[in-house]
């Protein structure tokens, strides 16, 4: 994971400074972050991976877009903090195959099930990225934003002192909730009803 470049990102919850990274074999992340990250205190954050329905397209089949939109006020409510977006479309299947598991869901599967049947793994996305992000950062602490154990146990495994898990429970809504109820009976995301 290599650093890029640095711009002021000026969003409706503050100016913020977008990082830019890249990973050898070519994909982009980017960091957001406001205020000092940097002075050894837990920082709180969010690990967001990519989602084009979600995050820019407004669907109402998940949570991201809200969780992306809290993530970002929270932090802007804190004064600091830092958002990994990660670009893991489709919990690591990409974009055309997420559609192609939006349509086997459309006819009765859920997501973990949609994914094992194209072929994939319930969840393809590795958090490991998101240490040499946050190391570059200067960030060594955090207060992370999430429902997803493994994203602690990743960043704990990696070295990254997880000193709180930050709920995100956002979103909630008819087109997801079986959606929401898979996350958290399947892959164990700590949601409740």
């Amino acid at each position: 994971m290599e650093y890029v470049a640095s711009c002021k990102l000026p969003t409706p919850w503050g100016e913020f400074t977008m990082h830019g990274f890249e990973e050898v074999g070519g994909r982009e992340h980017v960091a957001l972050t406001l205020g000092t990250i940097d002075d050894g205190e837990p920082v709180l954050s969010r690990l967001h991976s990519e989602c084009l329905t979600g995050d820019a397209l407004f669907s109402l089949r998940c949570d991201c877009g809200f969780q992306l939109e809290a993530a970002l006020s929270a932090i802007a409510a804190e004064g600091r903090g830092a958002l990994l977006y990660l670009r893991q479309e489709g919990r690591g299947i990409g974009l055309i195959n997420k559609i192609r598991a939006y349509q086997l869901q459309d006819g009765g599967a859920d997501t973990v099930e949609a994914n094992e049947r194209l072929g994939f793994p319930a969840d393809m996305r590795d958090f490991r990225i998101a240490r040499h992000m946050l190391e570059q950062l200067g960030v060594s602490r955090v207060r992370v934003m999430t429902n997803n154990p493994r994203k602690i146990e990743t960043l704990r495994t990696a070295g990254i002192d997880v000193v709180e898990r930050v709920p995100l429970e956002v979103g909630r809504n008819p087109h997801n909730d079986r959606y929401l109820d898979t996350k958290a009976s399947k892959l164990g995301h700590m949601l409740f009803k």
